[in-house]
This record gives structure tokens, sequence and C-alpha cells, in this order.
């Protein structure tokens, strides 16, 4: 079963991250889901795959009313991020997805209709969630050739995707970064290997390190919090990508 842990709240403004499903078969990659809640709306951040669905369906209706999610927000197009839209699409047809305008001709192939994708423009677009403002942040290239990151600038959260994450090996399940020069060495070889990018991981590591972040939160791995986001945006920008070995 998936784990939740509310990792920020402010009144009815709150952030709760879905994770580590002890019970997932070991040949499924882990991922994190986070549930963003404000007023009486929620959006779901990259819900993950099919597979995985019953066990984030279950987490998150401990936490809301799965009929009641506004939308789902894909950061691209894996099917790690979004290939159980159609089971979510069941309990609330009239759902949202936001997804790059690149990738929004070939989501529909998960489940939908035109009607239910909200197509991000490159240069990033705010989301409007019951009198909160979300933003779209462009991570094109890290590592899809449309992809977006999600900015909470009330909470101080950015959703990073894929930018962070960390393959942990068995036992090594915590919801935060505790020790960042260990947990890094589990985030190297799958940043190197699937950013593409230098010239965007450098404009990407600009644009955020001008942001106000308490929290940096992977779809993979765990959260970098407090001065271990300034640490990961350093490390990040020094760090040559998009090569197989070295």
């Amino acid at each position: 079963m998936k784990k939740t842990s509310t990792i920020y709240q402010d009144g009815d403004h709150k952030w709760v991250a879905i994770v580590r499903d002890n019970e997932r078969p070991g040949h499924l990659i882990d991922t994190n889901e986070y549930l963003v809640m404000h007023g009486g709306k929620a959006i779901l951040l990259d819900p993950g795959g099919a597979e995985v669905f019953p066990a984030v369906f279950s987490a998150l209706a401990g936490e809301f009313d799965p009929s009641a999610l506004s939308g789902i927000f894909a950061s691209h197009q894996d099917p790690d991020i979004c290939s159980s839209l159609a089971l979510w699409l069941e309990f609330n047809p009239g759902m949202k997805c936001y997804v790059s305008w690149l990738w929004s001709s070939f989501i529909p192939h998960f489940g939908g209709t035109a009607d239910t994708f909200v197509s991000i423009p490159d240069e990033g677009m705010d989301i409007a969630l019951d009198g909160l403002t979300l933003q779209a942040v462009p991570a094109h290239y890290l590592h899809s050739s449309g992809n977006f990151h999600l900015y909470d600038r009330q909470a101080k959260i950015l959703f990073s995707g894929d930018v962070g994450a960390a393959l942990l090996p068995a036992g090594q399940d915590g919801l935060f970064v505790e020790n960042f020069d260990s947990h890094i060495r589990h985030a190297e070889a799958f940043h190197k290997r699937w950013m593409g990018s230098n010239e965007a991981k450098r404009r990407w590591c600009e644009r955020v390190a001008a942001m106000d972040i308490d929290m940096l939160c992977p779809q993979h791995g765990a959260i970098y919090r407090g001065a271990d986001v300034r640490r990961f945006i350093d490390w990040f920008d020094g760090l040559t990508v998009g090569v197989l070995h070295g």
C-alpha cells in the first residue's frame, strides 16, 4: 500500500505526498504522486501508471474524494506519469489534464476526450485552483522534449518531475533527503542518462535558483528541503548530462 504524508498545510491549503508502495512488483519503478488541495478543490500531480492505480487511489481516497478531483497535472508523456488517466476519468469524466501542447495528441491514447486536455504552451502558464495560482514551469528536455514542473509560490514547493529523482536501494525509503552527499550518489547516473541537454539544464538551474523554494519534490526518490534545495541545484548545474558513461 502507498503511504500518505502531509508535507505542507496552511489552513485549507495542503500538499500530500503519496509514496513508497511496498507491495509494488519489483519490476516497476517506484513513483511519488502529490496531491495539492486548496479550498474544496484538488489537483493530482503525475498520477502514475495503470499498474499502481489501485494503491494510489486507495491512498488518495483517505485524504480527498477522488470523484471531486479538479484535474491532473502531467509533467510529460511517460507511462509511469499518466497511463492511469482513463481509470481516474471513470470517477470524474469532467476532470482536466494539464499537459504540454506537444503531448496533447499523444496522451489521449491513455484515455480522455478533446475536452479533457488543457495544452500548456512552451513558456508555461498559470493554473487556477479555487483561488490558488499554481505555475507550470518550463523544463523542456529534462528529460522530455515537452516537459513542465509545477510551482506553488504560497507553499514554496516545486514539483520537479524527474529532475531530482533518485533510484534508491532497498531499505532507503525515507520521505526526505537526510544526508545529501550519500543520497546524491543514487541520483547521478539517472541524471546523466535521462537528462538530454546541458543547455536546457543550465536554463532550468538559472530559472529555479531565482525562485523561493523550501521543498523540491521529484517523482522518484526523496524530497529535498531547506538548504538541500540549493545544494541540488548547484550539483545539477555542475553535472554533465546526456552521456552514457562517465
